[in-house]
């Protein structure tokens, strides 16, 4: 059962995994918001956990950063061990009509990466996040209260961009956020037949410059993963 990146047993993931890019925010995860939580791979320390939340059992693993890192880990858990729901909960940066510490819930991702078109022999491919998913996550956002935005996001293979003028265009299409993987993230779950979503955080702001500081960013990000969790 195990690959060359993921060194856990057959079973050991759950349906559903929360899926951060940094692996210490899974391993900070694991041990705050999920039951019993034990580690079932560490390769490269991508480190990954399996728990329960209210009974449920869950995963949360992280993906490193990029959609070549994020693709690679999604696939496998899908077709190695048998993964049906993916939810990356991450960062962001902001553009028009977000502020900072906004939540997003990402229901479609433009990317100036080719790996979409390359799945559709050449032809852009626009894949999407569950319906389902993004339905529980806003449901759950409603029901804690917490604010939240529905809408597109740009995944980029660049994290500091050559096209001067890509974030006024991309506002023109009312594009919410930048982030890195979301749209590998879609693209893999509709090759394997997965469910995928985006729940995104923006931490800080293009336009005004803004960031979040530490603890703002411990009580964002935490309100994202309740909210995550709250759709398994």
């Amino acid at each position: 059962m195990a690959t060359i990146h993921i060194n856990a047993a057959a079973g050991a993931f759950a349906e559903t995994v929360l899926f951060p890019g940094d692996p210490l925010r899974a391993k900070f995860i694991a041990e705050n918001f999920i039951d019993g939580a034990v580690e079932v791979t560490n390769v490269r320390n991508m480190l990954g956990f399996t728990g329960t939340y209210k009974g449920k059992k869950v995963s949360v693993m992280g993906s490193g950063m990029g959609i070549p890192s994020c693709s690679l880990y999604a696939k496998e858990l899908i077709t190695e061990y048998g993964v049906k729901n993916i939810i990356r909960i991450g960062t962001a940066g902001g553009l028009k009509g977000t502020k900072l510490k906004d939540m997003v819930i990402a229901t479609s991702a433009s990317t100036d990466s080719n790996v979409n078109r390359t799945r559709l022999l050449g032809f852009d491919f626009a894949p999407g996040a569950s319906f389902i998913l993004a339905k529980k996550a806003y449901e759950a956002a409603e029901r804690k209260k917490y604010p939240v935005l529905v809408g597109s996001c740009f995944s980029s293979d660049f994290f500091y961009h050559p096209v001067a003028n890509l974030v006024d265009q991309m506002e023109k299409m009312n594009i919410l956020c930048i982030e890195m993987e979301a749209a590998g993230l879609f693209g893999v779950a509709a090759e394997y037949g997965a469910n995928a979503l985006a729940i995104l955080t923006i931490s800080d702001h293009i336009r005004t410059g803004e960031a979040m500081n530490s603890e703002e960013r411990q009580l964002g990000l935490s309100r994202m993963i309740e909210v995550a969790l709250e759709t398994i």
